[in-house]
């Protein structure tokens, strides 16, 4: 069975910075292709292939988040500088593999199979 575990949520101010962990359990039947991060439900804020390490942000966090992963540790992290209270929302980790990636995008919610409870990040101005 596949679980995700988001932490890292929390209160901070503006222009302050938080990191987000995502801890994926995995199963021998299911080949990761890459590792996500969506808010409000739906909404992408960033992918990353989980062999590659190649990343694809939002165009709303690109130059302000940052995804990394450890492979050995099976963790995804999302490094969030400069934050703003547009970014106040409940953050959830998603996890896929290649055919749900090609067939519905991996910038798209569909295209993820797997997904964590959210983790919420209050920016306060």
């Amino acid at each position: 069975q596949v679980q995700l575990i988001a932490s890292g949520g929390g209160l901070v101010q503006a222009g302050k910075s938080l990191k987000l962990s995502c801890t994926i359990s995995t199963e021998p039947s299911f080949e990761m292709y890459a590792a996500g991060w969506f808010r409000h439900g739906q909404e992408f804020v960033g992918f990353v292939t989980w062999n590659e390490g190649s990343a694809l942000y939002a165009d709303s966090v690109k130059g302000r988040f940052t995804l990394t992963r450890d492979v050995a540790m099976n963790t995804v992290y999302l490094e969030m500088d400069n934050l703003k209270p547009e970014d106040t929302d409940n953050y959830n980790c998603a996890a896929t593999d290649t055919y749900y990636c090609e067939r519905y995008g991996c910038t798209n919610a569909l295209g993820y199979r797997y997904w964590s409870r959210g983790t919420r990040v209050t920016v306060s101005s």
